[in-house]
């Protein structure tokens, strides 16, 4: 479903190649214009969707390598999660980890979107834990290569 200021020209998501397991996003910006995120800041970027995932699935928001790469713009919260029961508009928080400002403009592919399975654990306290050959080792317990 699109938002009601949305441009629906661009399109639903899709996957660019028959191997990719995201499929892209693009900025759908109100006003058609865009929006410039300054080295170190963030940006709420509007999708223009709104969509629902069904239960016993989520949808993941990763970042596009090739942002990052050439531009330092990624996600700060990787991977997003947008849950099965919400219905509100679709939105990516971006993230200039680069050193200049980065315009992102209508139409732009900004991130990437993977449904994937979800189980929700049941939690109990317990008294003890089985031993493991790891134990209680924590960051770098297992080696440094």
């Amino acid at each position: 479903m699109w938002t009601e200021d949305a441009d629906a020209g661009l399109g639903l998501p899709s996957y660019e190649t028959s191997g990719a397991a995201g499929a892209d996003l693009r900025a759908n910006l109100p006003d058609r214009s865009s929006i410039t995120i300054a080295a170190g800041a963030r940006a709420l970027i509007p999708t223009g969707l709104r969509i629902a995932i069904p239960d016993g699935f989520e949808a993941q928001i990763r970042p596009r390598s090739g942002l990052a790469l050439k531009h330092g713009v990624s996600l700060p919260n990787t991977p997003g999660t947008i849950d099965s029961d919400y219905r509100g508009p679709l939105g990516v928080i971006l993230i200039n980890l680069g050193d200049a400002p980065f315009t992102v403009a209508h139409g732009d592919r900004i991130a990437q979107m993977i449904v994937a399975p979800v189980v929700q654990a049941q939690f109990k306290v317990a008294q003890s834990l089985d031993d493991t050959d790891r134990g209680a080792g924590g960051f770098g317990s297992t080696g440094s290569s």
